[in-house]
């Protein structure tokens, strides 16, 4: 009843303080969220100038000697899954909130303005593995018990590697339908997860939620840290006293950054930062608004790799 209570009060607040701020905000854009959901395919022609390259079907194309494009009919009934990385270093953080709030929060939010809207939403929990699965729903009760699993989850006392793939694989295998897919992930994980991201986004519209805190981008000068890799469990003292090695973990950090961004890019999704210092409100608005303006230079006919730079 305790932690029932307290996904009760969790909601609520984020109604009056974050939901609130957005339907200001958004005026009603909130359709932008599951851009491109909800389609099952109705006929085929030739491709036209304004179409979407990604509706391109290449099997008919190469058969029929031109380009052909799948035509979609729009399907009111809408779904969401949130594939949730609970693994050890989620539950970092250096300030007031940790990542695991920031993830929960968002996760809230984006289930609540959906579900209010009639669509459904699901999720799929990974701590060490894929260890639950919520079936797609309406309805602020829902919504509760999707917070409620997050909140009421002890964190992880295992220690050993994040393999994102395995997550990212089992929502391959288990969403049939087309969907919008939230990957909300700090992406330390080992390597192999590209792969099934991009497959992933060939059958789904996938949005990939990274959660970070300023901390793990730039070291301050505090003398000797004892960091530990959440992951590992291993420990190691640093002195961030030495401008040289602030500066050179600030290099790796921004290398792992520009990596991991190259990747999302070359995996077609699109992609939301949310750090444990910003502001939600903010983060939500500037994605719908990037999500529009692709919308709009999607109907304009610009190639998708000037889409994807835009």
């Amino acid at each position: 009843m305790g932690a029932a209570h307290h996904a009760e009060q969790v909601l609520r607040r984020l109604e009056w303080k974050v939901i609130k701020r957005l339907d200001g905000l958004l005026q009603g854009d909130y359709r932008t969220l599951l851009r491109g959901t909800g389609l099952d395919l109705a006929d085929l022609r030739e491709y036209q100038l304004h179409d979407d390259v990604r509706h391109i079907d290449w099997n008919v194309t190469a058969r029929m000697q031109s380009p052909h494009v799948r035509v979609f009919t729009e399907d009111r009934e809408m779904s969401a899954w949130f594939l949730l990385d609970l693994s050890p270093s989620i539950d970092f953080g250096s300030g007031e909130l940790r990542k695991r709030n920031v993830s929960a929060e968002f996760v809230t939010v984006l289930a609540r303005l959906l579900t209010r809207h009639g669509n459904r939403v699901g999720a799929m929990l990974y701590g060490s593995g894929v260890d639950t699965v919520i079936p797609t729903r309406s309805g602020r009760r829902h919504v509760l018990h999707l917070l409620h699993s997050m909140l009421d989850r002890a964190a992880s006392t295992e220690n050993g590697p994040t393999r994102l793939h395995e997550l990212l694989a089992s929502a391959g295998s288990l969403i049939k339908r087309r969907s919008t897919v939230f990957v909300v992930s700090d992406f330390i994980s080992e390597p192999g997860w590209e792969k099934p991201l991009a497959q992933l986004a060939q059958r789904h519209e996938v949005v990939a939620v990274r959660v970070l805190d300023p901390l793990e981008l730039e070291l301050p000068d505090l003398g000797l840290l004892t960091l530990r890799d959440a992951e590992t469990g291993e420990q190691l003292v640093v002195d961030t006293h030495d401008a040289g090695f602030r500066k050179r973990f600030a290099r790796i950090a921004a290398q792992r950054e520009a990596e991991l961004r190259e990747a999302l890019v070359k995996s077609n999704v699109d992609a939301l930062e949310l750090s444990t210092d910003a502001d939600l409100v903010d983060a939500i608005v500037r994605f719908v608004d990037m999500r529009k303006r692709r919308t709009q230079l999607s109907a304009g006919g610009m190639p998708a790799h000037l889409r994807r730079a835009a």
